[in-house]
């Protein structure tokens, strides 16, 4: 009887120490309609994905959301996507919805848009890597601007209408694009569309074939883009982008001049780079297509699968408890989707923010 009064006592203190997550990320398939080079993506099957049902039921587990972020993959070749997203929003109730896609299937993403819940803001992030024959390349499909800029020029208009902030994500996977990135930010203006730049990884554990696998650097400094690049074209193009933040609202000029500096003195080979603790496995919650529960993009071991346990199983696990410790040693990486909910989670966004 006493050992179990000390066991109840250790589980107690344990849910102390946790953090319950507040930032979902949702990889609702690995199926894609693009052929990315970049990605491995598309090379991966997704035979088990969860039901409406089973996802239903991980949900009602889960605590709510500050916000979600339903990727893939591509998220929109789930032909019940619209019921997944109301789902989403009427179970874990976030503040706002944050919606990836390449953009290519036109007719069904203006009809979730429309269809949608619209009581919760979208946020709808487009892919677009440069222009015309460089976005085909980078997406591997010769109609991929084409249907892509269908997409934002049938939203770009309606966004107050559906309560929709539309942007467009661009990957710099080489030099040439640092001039693609001109030309898509003008070409974008006159839309009220901005321009959101991210430099390519060389690898990721989430998109890679390989099940199981850990890719963290092992120091700080250490950031290696998937392209070659001129270290001066690099700042050339931080430069530029920093510049026209100034259009951005707020609160997303504040994020992104973050994510740019962290960026520059990775680059740089700065010891003294931004590096927030990492809150995977705390604050921040991945899932995977099928209810595997992995520790990050750069570390795709599993702790858990929501369609066989219970979210507290695998939250107060000691499966989970190992990979915690792992993230806590780790020396620290630089995608965006993981920065930058670190920075705000530990507070560092609001302290560098602030100059303190």
């Amino acid at each position: 009887m006493k050992s179990r009064f000390i066991l109840g006592d250790i589980l107690r203190n344990r849910r102390r120490e946790t953090n319950l997550p507040r930032y979902l990320t949702y990889i609702v398939t690995w199926t894609c309609n693009a052929r990315c080079i970049m990605c491995d993506c598309w090379k991966k099957d997704s035979p088990e994905d969860l039901t409406l049902a089973e996802i239903e039921r991980a949900y009602e587990q889960l605590p709510p959301m500050d916000a979600v972020r339903l990727t893939g993959g591509e998220p929109f070749v789930r032909k019940d996507f619209t019921a997944l997203a109301n789902l989403t929003q009427e179970r874990l109730r976030p503040r706002f919805l944050h919606v990836t896609t390449n953009g290519f299937l036109t007719r069904r993403i203006v009809e979730f848009c429309e269809q949608r819940d619209q009581s919760v803001p979208l946020r709808l992030l487009v892919s677009m890597d440069g222009m015309s024959d460089k976005h085909n390349h980078v997406r591997g499909r010769d109609t991929a601007w084409d249907t892509t800029s269908e997409t934002v020029r049938s939203l770009a208009p309606r966004q107050q209408e559906l309560n929709l902030q539309l942007s467009v994500n661009q990957t710099i996977v080489d030099s040439d694009g640092i001039q693609q990135y001109r030309q898509l930010r003008d070409y974008l203006r006159p839309m009220n569309v901005r321009v959101n730049v991210v430099m390519a990884y060389d690898a990721s554990a989430t998109y890679s074939l390989k099940l199981d696998t850990a890719v963290a650097r092992s120091q700080i400094g250490q950031f290696t883009t998937f392209g070659d690049f001129d270290p001066n074209r690099v700042r050339e193009l931080a430069d530029e982008v920093e510049a026209d933040l100034n259009a951005f609202p707020w609160a997303d000029r504040v994020a992104k001049r973050y994510y740019w500096r962290g960026v520059r003195g990775r680059l740089a080979q700065d010891s003294d780079a931004l590096n927030p603790s990492c809150v995977a496995l705390n604050s921040h919650l991945r899932i995977y297509p099928n209810g595997d529960i992995p520790v990050c993009q750069f570390n795709s071991r599993r702790v858990g699968n929501l369609r066989k346990q219970t979210f507290e199983e695998i939250w107060f696990g000691e499966a989970i408890a190992r990979e915690r410790e792992w993230v806590r040693k780790c020396p620290g990486c630089w995608a965006e989707c993981e920065v930058l909910p670190n920075a705000i989670y530990t507070g560092d966004l609001a302290l560098k923010t602030l100059g303190i």
